[in-house]
């Protein structure tokens, strides 16, 4: 099970991730974050600093969540 997912430096902000898993993933002008609902604390972030776990509703979409690492074509997306 994925308990945590974050962006590494190199996001291009292509909306890859937030096509396959809109739920966990954001696209801004300049960067993709995991939402703060997503995670446990709240923040909306990368998640790189701060590697907060996923809610238990945010884990139970981690078929979606390897989907969005899968079309990440610089592959920044990264989980445990």
């Amino acid at each position: 099970m994925i308990n945590k997912v974050w962006i590494a430096e190199g996001c291009i902000v292509c909306n890859a991730c937030e096509a396959e898993c809109s739920d966990v993933f954001h696209v801004t002008d300049t960067t993709c974050f995991i939402k703060g609902e997503a995670r446990l604390d709240g923040t909306d972030s990368e998640n790189s600093v701060e590697m907060s776990d996923l809610t238990d509703d945010a884990k139970a979409l981690e078929d979606s969540i390897i989907a969005a690492a899968a079309a990440c074509p610089v592959e920044v997306i990264k989980y445990e």
